[in-house]
């Protein structure tokens, strides 16, 4: 029997592309404020000392409702019929601790958690740090619900916050 090698070589190409184009997809970025966008973010909250630390000591964290947890749910306006991202923080190792990041699964109590949403665009220029939370509120370029004069008494993690979502691989050409 004779041995094709350009049968062989072609078949090599095939399945090199083949690889490559899969191993890609799978580091490919999720949209942002999807349920796999909102794992990334809550890995990238425990990162941040401001966050964790910042929110202990505020005590903004002890304002649960005796839950033991806070959320807050992220949407993208411009993407009407996608579902919420939710992150849920809790105390945990004297740090407030993203514990959960996906989709909604838990009821919120607006009197403690937060909803957030803005258009990707507003998204963006938030998440590079071109303005903070105030700027945006005031313009109203980020909408939110939720405890307002809490949400004021931490600007600093919540600008911080926002960074994540610039921090945070995301595809923002496409809704979740």
């Amino acid at each position: 029997m004779k041995h094709d090698h350009r049968v062989t070589s072609a078949f090599v190409l095939i399945c090199s592309v083949l690889f490559a184009a899969g191993t890609h997809a799978a580091r490919a970025a999720s949209p942002l404020m999807s349920q796999h966008w909102a794992v990334q973010a809550c890995e990238a909250w425990n990162a941040e000392p401001i966050l964790t630390d910042g929110l202990i000591d505020s005590e903004w964290i002890k304002n649960d409702a005796a839950r033991g947890y806070k959320i807050i749910q992220l949407y993208r306006s411009d993407c009407r019929e996608s579902p919420r991202a939710q992150i849920r923080i809790s105390i945990e190792d004297d740090k407030a601790k993203c514990v959960y990041g996906g989709g909604v699964d838990k009821e919120l109590d607006l009197n403690v958690d937060y909803i957030m949403y803005a258009d990707t665009g507003r998204w963006k220029e938030m998440g590079r740090g071109e303005y903070g939370p105030m700027r945006g509120m005031l313009f109203g370029r980020l909408k939110f619900e939720g405890p307002k004069w809490e949400a004021m008494k931490n600007m600093g993690p919540f600008r911080k916050f926002l960074l994540l979502v610039g921090k945070v691989p995301s595809d923002v050409d496409t809704c979740p």
